[in-house]
């Protein structure tokens, strides 16, 4: 049992899931910090107040949060913590199922919820704090929602029912939280959404895409923005225009296509077909020279044949993707797929994504052999044994590539950026040193 002994109580908070569950995260560790709280995330030592911001997409993740609250429910039950409470999207999604068979929670909130859950907690929610959060990544990055939900009738995402239908963020809200985060020392922002390409349909009357890139361009101080989960059907394509103009727009595009059979676009409700998504790869490298592409593949989704499946991995080798990321099916209940039957076993879903996987490792190592004797600007995130680690433009964080430079000779601040010259590499990595300032 422990003693209290904080006078203000100690709240510990732990996120499970994406970047914008980590938004949600800052953003109650900053209202907390507002009404006094001591407020830590995923702290080790002890807690009067633990919060689970959990994640619901797919089996692992609904799995990771599960035994997450069980092992402070755990702590709650011994006494070794005073409140329990979970929030996020499986709560969100299973709430009335797991408090019965939780009882050590004592309370469960939606996504939506977090006045509610702020109120008790015992802190007041600031309405004026709207977009000022507590931040959590190094000072020098940092996630930005510019929107919430999705409307989008994917086949088998169960994000709609865990976030909601699309709300874009109005352009002045998201400017002036860049603006707040730049004067606190942030130089990069990953513009987050569900759907970033559907941004302002709903709040403009028309997509507003391209007008965002622009004013987050201009804002002064900031020199990386890139944008991440822009879904390929109906693309803005003046967005492009804005990326290949504005020189602190990272030349970097988050788009997931998740297939390219023609069967399987339709089977999973995409909106776009094979020749359409080639086309619009094809343009955006045309109108963006250099620009680094990543996209997230799913395999395995009912339906899929092996002819879909020999599709998918031909795309892949043949398009030759700068980063990529590959999913296993997961039934999801009340989605669409889950009507159908998931009649693939995992072990021929693992199959794919381990090809899918090795054929892009070897396009992967072969993109970086051209990088070797280069000079790539720099910007270096942490000192990880002797080496300083940094990525390059065509790299986002905790997902892509990393640069290696050795401590030894070599010295950077975390939070700067330098010319690399590059040395060697391994797949997915590239080694190299400073280069001589001229």
């Amino acid at each position: 049992m422990k003693t209290k002994s904080h006078k203000n109580p100690k709240v510990n908070v732990i996120t499970l899931g994406c970047s914008k569950n980590l938004v949600d995260s800052e953003v109650i560790m900053g209202q907390l910090r507002a009404s006094d709280f001591d407020v830590h995330h995923e702290a080790d030592s002890e807690s009067d107040i633990v919060i689970i911001n959990t994640c619901g997409f797919i089996d692992n993740a609904k799995e990771e949060s599960i035994n997450t609250i069980l092992r402070f429910a755990g702590a709650r039950k011994e006494g070794d913590i005073e409140k329990l409470y979970v929030t996020g999207c499986l709560s969100h999604r299973y709430k009335d199922e797991l408090k019965d068979e939780i009882p050590e929670v004592d309370a469960w909130f939606g996504t939506l919820d977090m006045p509610a859950l702020l109120r008790t907690v015992g802190a007041d929610y600031k309405h004026e704090l709207l977009g000022e959060r507590l931040q959590t990544t190094p000072r020098h990055y940092a996630y930005v929602k510019i929107s919430e939900g999705c409307n989008r009738p994917c086949s088998f995402c169960a994000i709609p029912l865990m976030r909601g239908g699309h709300i874009s963020k109005p352009i002045e809200t998201i400017t002036a939280e860049i603006e707040g985060l730049v004067k606190n020392g942030t130089k990069e922002v990953m513009l987050i959404a569900q759907d970033s390409t559907y941004y302002g349909l709903d709040l403009y009357g028309e997509r507003k895409l391209a007008d965002l890139l622009r004013s987050v361009s201009d804002i002064k101080g900031l020199e990386w923005a890139r944008l991440h989960y822009a879904f390929p059907s109906q693309f803005p394509m003046d967005a492009l225009d804005v990326l290949a103009e504005k020189s602190n727009l990272c030349n970097y595009l988050d788009i997931p296509v998740q297939h390219i059979s023609d069967s399987m676009l339709k089977i999973m409700r995409r909106g776009i077909t094979k020749k359409r998504t080639l086309e619009l790869l094809d343009t955006i490298r045309e109108k963006v020279p250099g620009i680094a592409l990543r996209t997230t593949l799913l395999v395995g989704h009912p339906g899929e044949t092996e002819q879909d499946f020999e599709e998918l991995l031909q795309f892949v080798k043949d398009y030759r993707f700068d980063r990529l990321g590959v999913f296993t099916y997961s039934h999801e209940e009340n989605t669409h797929a889950y009507s159908l039957q998931d009649d693939i076993p995992q072990e021929e879903k693992d199959r794919r994504a381990e090809a899918i996987m090795a054929a892009q490792q070897e396009i992967s190592e072969d993109l970086n052999r051209h990088k070797v004797g280069t000079t790539l600007k720099v910007l270096f995130d942490r000192l990880e044994g002797d080496f300083f680690v940094g990525r390059t433009e065509a790299d986002s964080p905790e997902v892509d590539n990393e640069v290696w430079v050795p401590a030894e000779g070599n010295y950077v601040r975390m939070g700067d950026f330098a010319q690399v010259v590059i040395d060697s590499h391994t797949p997915y990595d590239l080694y190299g040193h400073l280069a001589p300032i001229q």
